[in-house]
């Protein structure tokens, strides 16, 4: 009943348009009756292949290069864990040219602290019981380039997010180890990269979490990737990881970390930065600063990791495709398949996290049954059924947080 009521309310392409689909494409378009109108077909989009964009390495692709912005494609997310080199790259300024982790220091103070504090990251190693999570960390704009009108600021795909194993300090063994008041209300990080201007009165990012986020279980002072010393470009040698949250709140190149009585007010924590209007609002509507709300916990997602977009198979073989679902508090239950733009849904294999803030890998073998253009779409659900939009969810200023089904173009000959 919810399907029909659902179906009703969708615009479908006219038959006019679905046959000039199906001429560019040199291929019927099957399902193609239940394709909503305004979504156009993934091998016809222009930018339909994001792998050749000027730039790419052999891993990643470069959206900005000052600062070093780059994301992966999704057939290169495939692992269970994403390989330091694969990792996506988000900066806001110039990572430190010399760093030295014999000197290297962490400051803890802050209106929130009884005692100010500084500690060697030889301290840190020596004089705190180590832990190892795999955490994921996704831009809060991964997915910026869907928005329309367009949103400013480096045009993200899927790509810029991944699931690494860290290791470090749990942040609430050092915050307890200081003392903190029993007025702390958030913390602020502060890093060493160098704002873009060269002047290093000025400060690239300075954000933060809530006191109860910092003091979890598994918000992590970070100093190894994946069994390695954290990459340059993503923090070495100290960093902030908090899973589930922006990934901008998990701060790199970490040099000291503020406990505030109030709301952080670093770099990028107020304006419209890393912000969603409270309220709804239509496309292109400009809000007031005192309008727009704090990005906490992330939304439900999932990926397609196998294949590659534009994959051809035979008409008697089925498909198996892979990918990984995540959310930023709870867990996923569900993830399904579409291969008739929504209509219908298929549960895929879903296995459990390895801890929390882990994503999930799914699974699924998917038999075709005619020639022609496919797209095979999947959604996933949370624990508090919470469940991706088959659409652009809510526009919002900075293309954040766009958690709308992934799909892939499939021919089958």
């Amino acid at each position: 009943l919810k399907l029909n009521k659902m179906l009703k309310r969708r615009s479908f392409i006219t038959k006019s348009a679905l046959a000039s689909f199906a001429i560019l494409l040199g291929r019927n378009i099957v399902y193609g009756q239940h394709l909503t109108e305004g979504i156009v077909p993934i091998l016809l989009q222009n930018n339909n292949d994001p792998y050749s964009l000027k730039g790419k390495s052999k891993k990643l692709i470069v959206l900005n290069d000052k600062p070093i912005n780059a994301e992966t494609p999704p057939h290169l997310l495939d692992e269970d864990f994403t390989s330091n080199e694969r990792f996506f790259v988000r900066n806001n300024g110039i990572p430190p040219e010399k760093v030295n982790p014999e000197t290297w220091t962490l400051k803890i103070d802050g209106e929130g602290v009884k005692k100010e504090r500084t500690f060697t990251l030889k301290e840190l190693k020596t004089n705190f019981k180590h832990y190892e999570y795999a955490l994921t960390l996704e831009c809060g704009g991964n997915g910026r380039s869907e928005f329309n009108p367009p949103a400013k600021g480096n045009q993200w795909t899927t790509g810029a997010v991944g699931c690494a194993k860290w290791k470090g300090v749990r942040l609430k063994d050092v915050l307890e180890l200081v003392g903190i008041n029993k007025d702390a209300l958030y913390i602020g990080y502060y890093g060493s990269d160098m704002h873009l201007t060269g002047d290093p009165s000025k400060t690239t990012i300075s954000r933060g979490v809530p006191i109860a986020k910092a003091l979890e279980e598994h918000s992590l002072i970070a100093f190894e990737m994946n069994g390695k010393d954290i990459p340059l470009h993503n923090g070495y040698p100290l960093r902030l990881v908090f899973g589930g949250y922006p990934a901008s709140t998990s701060g790199k190149w970490l040099n000291k970390i503020s406990v505030r009585n109030k709301v952080h007010d670093g770099a990028k924590m107020g304006g419209q930065s890393y912000r969603v209007p409270c309220n709804p609002v239509k496309p292109g509507t400009k809000v007031k600063d005192e309008n727009m709300c704090i990005i906490e916990e992330m939304p439900v997602k999932s990926l397609i990791t196998y294949p590659k977009t534009g994959a051809i198979i035979p008409l008697n073989k089925t498909l198996n495709i892979r990918g990984h679902a995540w959310v930023g508090e709870g867990n996923i239950t569900d993830v399904a398949y579409s291969i008739d733009f929504g209509s219908t849904w298929t549960k895929c294999n879903l296995k459990p996290a390895i801890n929390k803030y882990a994503w999930q890998r799914f699974s699924a073998n998917i038999p075709f049954p005619k020639l022609g253009y496919y797209e095979v779409w999947v959604r996933a659900t949370d624990n508090q059924n919470n469940r991706q939009p088959m659409v652009l969810p809510q526009w919002n200023p900075k293309g954040y947080l766009n958690n709308a089904c992934h799909r892939i173009a499939i021919l089958v000959e």
